[in-house]
């Protein structure tokens, strides 16, 4: 069995993509803390862009089968906080570009 990285975790977080943006969350920079944990659970802490937004369960939910997807994760734990508030200086050059940001 390959053994599990934070990248390999970061890349099938990759695949997660807002709908309302059109644009994976770890480029839109909503994925703050990765940690895989000894019993092979994987505990993610991400944000949204909003304290309102309507995908936030959508998101929280592809983003759990994302990370249970991968070969050795017996569980993940996805949680959401709201500190620090998510900014657009989050984003990737990629986001930023795709979004025609400066």
């Amino acid at each position: 069995m390959a053994e599990l990285t934070e990248e390999k975790i970061l890349d099938a977080l990759a695949e997660v993509i807002d709908p309302e943006l059109n644009i994976n969350i770890v480029d839109l920079g909503l994925i703050y803390n990765i940690e895989i944990l000894d019993n092979d659970e994987v505990h993610v802490v991400m944000t949204m862009t909003t304290p309102g937004c309507p995908v936030t369960g959508m998101l929280t939910e592809s983003s759990e089968a994302a990370v249970l997807n991968l070969d050795g994760v017996k569980d993940a734990i996805i949680e959401v906080v709201w500190d620090p508030p998510w900014n657009v200086n989050m984003m990737s050059d990629f986001a930023k570009d795709e979004l025609g940001m400066p």
